[in-house]
């Protein structure tokens, strides 16, 4: 069975933004496209509801950029067990609200059973501290998480 992934927001907005001048977020686009030129097709990949709302935000160019890039992904959308799990992972990991959405992309990767969430953003989401919290969290109420991680973490072969 092949695995599936979730693909975040900074994925796409990483693969289809103009190189950064920044040397960090520049290795980040560099490792995100090579990822994706060589290990994309080894994975099912899902986007959900939320990360083509925050894609559609910004520059209309930029934006269109995005939605294109997602369009053939296929959808992982938000359900009842999501929207409940939500809350209680931003209150077990004691985020800040603003982090609601980063709590739902963990939510709906897990209820939908995804091997993997690729995400950047390692403030919010792949996060060693809020990582470990999730993984229990998940497995508490019932759900397997996803495996949180950027892409240069699943360049490897997969297994």
């Amino acid at each position: 069975m092949i695995p599936k992934v979730y693909v975040e927001t900074t994925i796409v907005s990483y693969l289809t933004a103009r190189p950064a001048r920044e040397v960090v977020a520049l290795a980040h686009q560099e490792v995100t496209r090579e990822w994706w030129a060589k290990r994309r097709s080894d994975y099912e990949l899902y986007v959900s509801e939320i990360v083509v709302a925050e894609a559609e935000r910004g520059d209309p160019d930029a934006a269109r950029a995005r939605l294109a890039l997602m369009a053939g992904m296929a959808r992982a959308s938000a359900t009842a067990a999501s929207e409940s799990l939500a809350p209680v992972l931003l209150r077990e990991t004691r985020l800040p609200a603003h982090a609601f959405l980063d709590m739902s992309h963990v939510s709906i990767a897990a209820v939908h059973g995804m091997q993997f969430l690729l995400t950047w953003n390692c403030r919010h989401i792949a996060n060693a501290n809020v990582i470990r919290i999730v993984e229990k969290v998940c497995r508490d109420h019932g759900y397997e998480p996803p495996v949180i991680c950027t892409p240069e973490e699943l360049m490897g072969e997969p297994s």
